[in-house]
């Protein structure tokens, strides 16, 4: 796997490239779309390996991985006309378009492969879920901090619902910190402890010989003031709530799969 082609050039684009790139080791070369191309221009500018060119489907001509970041409804526009065919592996990394759909719009009997890549990638520290499982797709996302393939497209909606908090956990870091500011916290102060203090419980996540239940206790003291919040704000409703959610997200990214 030595030629890698980006459809789409935007945050989990650029992460790619960066984590692919921007590291030890030798790099593989790396073809992108114009699309979003400020970014590709940088990329290219930046590392010896990264081409930016003319179309689309040069990117596909001149790759063994082809990976699709557009944004989901721009999917039709922007793959009209594409031919993906040979020995090709395609990686599908828009969110709520199943595999089926996609193999429908490139009319291709290519391998897919379903993909959910956080912004970490660029760190080589995100776990990225893969459906199905291929052992180049799995291979290229071990080099950016590991594959976790799933058993079938259920499960990896599942996991895909799950990535739609991440926006909720820094929303709840700017409530804790502006609420800090109200009570007389000079902003930078605040946001730099708020910082500090979540940055540390994120290290303990990779203690994998713990629950996260365990984990949870282990940072609480009985009638202390975690316990108290814990109990008093995160209640039954409030969690309820969220799974209501949560299920309502999953709905969406199943679409008519749900009604079959």
């Amino acid at each position: 796997m030595r030629r890698i082609g980006i459809i789409g050039v935007g945050e989990i684009g650029r992460a790619i490239v960066m984590g692919l790139c921007d590291g030890d080791g030798e790099s593989p070369e790396v073809f992108l779309s114009p699309r979003g191309a400020r970014t590709a221009a940088e990329l290219s500018g930046r590392f010896e390996g990264v081409h930016v060119c003319a179309g689309n489907q040069e990117v596909v001509d001149r790759s063994e991985v082809v990976i699709i970041a557009v944004r989901g409804p721009d999917r039709h526009e922007a793959l009209a006309g594409l031919k993906v065919d040979g020995d090709r592996v395609v990686v599908n990394v828009m969110a709520g378009v199943a595999n089926d759909d996609l193999r429908r719009t490139l009319a291709t009997e290519v391998p897919l492969v379903r993909a959910i890549p956080l912004p970490a990638v660029r760190e080589r520290r995100s776990v990225t879920v893969t459906y199905p499982s291929h052992p180049v797709v799995d291979s290229l996302f071990d080099l950016l901090g590991g594959a976790q393939p799933v058993a079938d497209e259920a499960a990896f909606d599942v996991y895909s619902a799950l990535t739609g908090t991440l926006t909720t956990h820094y929303s709840f870091l700017a409530t804790l910190a502006a609420w800090a500011e109200g009570h007389g916290i000079a902003s930078g102060d605040a946001d730099r402890y708020v910082r500090g203090l979540f940055q540390n419980v994120g290290r303990s996540l990779g203690d994998g010989s713990r629950s996260l239940q365990r984990l949870a206790a282990d940072h609480e003291t009985p009638n202390g003031s975690n316990e108290r919040v814990r109990t008093t704000w995160f209640t039954p409703d409030n969690a309820g709530a969220l799974n209501r959610v949560l299920d309502d997200l999953l709905t969406g990214l199943r679409g008519p799969r749900a009604q079959g």
